[in-house]
């Protein structure tokens, strides 16, 4: 063998080495970017991947939009606290397709900007929101047309949409403006189901509904029925809200003070009645899943909706139940935040921000004070640990610092904290 054949033998093996780890150093990068494509069973019930529930509208109304700039504001205030996935309620206003683009827009802007949306479809019965009689046995006919906004926003978005909700508290007759049985949100859930078997929805995709406990099969047996029996098997699986923050009024029984506890100091009592109300929430949670293993299912819960208001002039205020104000609210999220962390549920707690169209003619109810921030942008005592450790250094919200509620001062916070009423005390609710 001639040296000049030796020579090029050598350039060769050099080439072919050379080439082999580039095609190592490829295939480690495709995998990488493989491993960076989550699916909804890698988040759900994952600490890693807090969840909230969340809203951007600013104003008294839904018709003026939060811009695409405003998103992505309030996108960075949420991952800033850790939260990675975010859920939405509707596809028919803009909102839910400019957060989709806001998200899709941070992520451009910065590889390492992660956030996921449970992307809900609104469902109504025929005649919701009208002046005439609601039919509960009749489904919108405008369901369909947003269902086909949600599917096909799945599929613009696959690597941000991870989760469509059908419908929201859309089965509890409580919603009398717009209930509907539980045979239309299966037909719904059925037809997504279809479409992912048909590859016309990433497979990956889980679908869900988003209902009250009740709903679910938690509450009163008059919900069980067969429909609902083959909604559990028909879902990936269960998204329940619970709230006692609402049934310290309607079902106060857990919430007064108990004869025991009437010596406990005023905080005592205060951290005892919210341990109550962790307790209720997890019973809430027991019962469905009590329900659909009666039933030979056995797939997750997450908590789709559970949350305190920290103003009210009604049922929960001074004059009612004395269940909101900001420490009380703080006290749950972080008991809320600890069990389902723990327990591997996923918690979408309501809400991120206040909104003040909920009860636009009404600006004490507590329908527009479930945020852990006010409008503006003020941080409640939840969240004032996470102001002092600079978490949201350098964020604002409509151009405001993020900035401690009450300017900080924890004694003028606690002046607006009520006691429960004692149980012997109790009103009896109406």
């Amino acid at each position: 063998m001639g040296p000049f054949i030796k020579i090029t033998m050598i350039a060769m093996v050099l080439i072919l080495c050379s080439s082999c780890k580039d095609n190592k150093k490829n295939s480690e990068q495709d995998k990488s970017q493989i491993q960076k494509e989550v699916t909804a069973k890698d988040i759900l019930g994952n600490p890693d991947y807090l969840a909230i529930s969340y809203g951007g509208y600013r104003e008294i109304t839904r018709e003026l939009q939060p811009t695409i700039e405003q998103l992505k504001e309030d996108m960075k205030i949420l991952s800033a606290m850790g939260i990675k996935i975010v859920r939405t309620y509707n596809v028919q206003l803009k909102q839910a397709s400019n957060l989709l683009k806001a998200i899709s827009e941070l992520k451009q802007e910065d590889a390492d900007f992660e956030m996921y949306i449970m992307l809900g479809a609104w469902i109504d019965c025929k005649n919701a929101w009208t002046n005439q009689e609601p039919d509960h046995n009749v489904e919108s006919e405008k369901n369909e047309a947003e269902i086909a906004r949600a599917a096909a926003l799945a599929n613009q978005y696959p690597d941000i949409v991870k989760i469509l909700a059908v419908g929201n508290e859309a089965m509890v007759r409580w919603a009398t403006s717009y209930y509907v049985q539980p045979s239309v949100i299966l037909k719904w859930v059925t037809h997504l189901q279809e479409l992912k078997k048909k590859g016309e929805l990433p497979k990956d995709l889980w679908i869900t509904s988003s209902d009250d406990f009740s709903s679910w099969g938690g509450g009163d047996s008059s919900y069980h029925t067969e429909d609902l029996e083959k909604l559990v098997k028909a879902v990936d699986y269960i998204s329940m809200h619970t709230y006692a923050y609402h049934n310290s009024h309607y079902n106060p029984e857990f919430w007064g003070v108990p004869d025991d506890e009437e010596e406990l100091s005023d905080i005592a009592k205060i951290e005892a009645a919210m341990l109550r109300s962790k307790a209720f929430a997890m019973a809430q949670y027991d019962s469905v899943t009590n329900y659909m293993k009666s039933v030979g299912v056995n797939k997750p819960i997450h908590i789709g909706e559970t949350g305190w208001a920290t103003v009210s002039n009604g049922h929960y205020g001074p004059k009612g139940s004395r269940a909101t104000d900001e420490f009380k609210e703080a006290l749950y999220h972080q008991h809320m935040r600890d069990w389902t962390n723990k327990a591997g549920i996923s918690c979408f707690y309501f809400e991120a921000f206040n909104e003040k169209w909920k009860d636009a003619h009404n600006k004490h109810g507590s329908e527009n004070h479930f945020g852990l921030f006010t409008l503006d942008g003020q941080a409640k005592f939840a969240l004032w640990d996470m102001v002092d450790q600079g978490v949201f250094e350098g964020l604002t919200r409509d151009g405001n610092p993020i900035t401690k509620t009450y300017n900080g001062d924890k004694e003028a916070l606690m002046k607006d904290v009520l006691v429960p009423p004692l149980k012997r005390e109790q009103a009896v609710p109406h």
